[in-house]
């Protein structure tokens, strides 16, 4: 009797059923057995997917293989929604959750807008498609590191001979020589400050073309600078950024149909929050109606 009772067959059976005793009385019971369809549609699915991954048709063996696979996937779905097993699980919630917001965003992504729309949200929302003004420019540099306090005095006399006629060519060996760039060409405000500091960049912006001016500071030392093109911003026309603003208005109209899908849903459901946080959000919102000791609803 003792060897009887030691055998792994007989534990396996009495966990079983303990398991399945658990399990009916979670679930419930059930009033008949429920039906699993699986479509022709469905099998053409399976066995597709199998193609694609074996890079072959499945045999008839291997494609019911597939279908019994499919069952016993179904069948554990249904049972573990049955007896609430997604409740408590991350993972499942933020899928189901990105499941429903791209239930939305199909929404939002199935109608096309007119030209007037587009040319209306370019209108409304200029500031992100504008071209930034551009300049191109030649500098001369003068480096504190070798001059010390002597760069910008220098600096004003090599400007000073400029100015009197020395010529152009003249200036580049009156500088000092560095890995800053001598030229940049139709380059924006931002990248200039990038390179030579907001100081800088915000000195040369509105500078005459084609005259030299200095000394124009660096964090690097001091410079002479002759802008050579200045264009102005400008906001393009429709035709000419079309797809870019088909893409920020989808964007916006992807957000405010999800916006809108939620807030459907969330009119459905009263949110309670307990605690000392809960009983303030309730006072912020202004709730006339007196709470219950610990709890709060928003």
């Amino acid at each position: 009797m003792k060897a009887w009772l030691r055998e792994p067959l007989l534990h396996f059976l009495v966990i079983g059923g303990v398991l399945f005793a658990l399990y009916r009385f979670v679930a419930g019971e059930e009033e008949g057995p429920r039906e699993i369809f699986v479509s022709e549609a469905q099998v053409e699915a399976l066995a597709a997917n199998f193609a694609r991954t074996w890079m072959r048709p499945p045999t008839a063996a291997e494609i019911h293989g597939l279908v019994d696979d499919y069952v016993r996937e179904e069948i554990y779905y249904r049972e573990a929604i049955a007896i609430g097993l997604d409740r408590d699980d991350t993972v499942i919630r933020r899928r189901l959750r990105q499941k429903m917001e791209f239930v939305s965003d199909d929404v939002a992504a199935a109608r096309e807008p007119t030209n007037a729309e587009l040319e209306s949200y370019l209108r409304s929302n200029a500031g992100k498609f504008v071209d930034p003004p551009s300049l191109s420019f030649r500098q001369v540099f003068f480096s504190t590191d070798r001059r010390g306090g002597a760069a910008a005095e220098e600096a004003r006399r090599a400007l000073a001979a400029l100015t009197a006629g020395s010529g152009l060519d003249n200036a580049a060996p009156a500088g000092d020589p560095s890995l800053l760039p001598p030229e940049m060409t139709g380059v924006t405000p931002r990248d200039v400050a990038n390179v030579f500091g907001e100081a800088f960049a915000a000195d040369i912006e509105d500078t005459p073309v084609e005259r030299w001016i200095g000394p124009v500071e660096s964090p690097f030392g001091s410079h002479l600078v002759r802008l050579s093109a200045r264009v102005a911003g400008r906001l393009p026309p429709l035709a000419e950024i079309r797809t870019v603003v088909l893409r920020e208005w989808q964007a916006t109209r992807q957000d405010d149909v999800n916006e809108a899908f939620y807030q459907g849903l969330r009119r459905k459901y009263e949110v309670r929050i307990e605690g000392e946080f809960g009983e303030l959000l309730r006072r912020q919102a202004g709730r006339a109606e007196p709470a219950t000791a610990g709890d709060g609803r928003s």
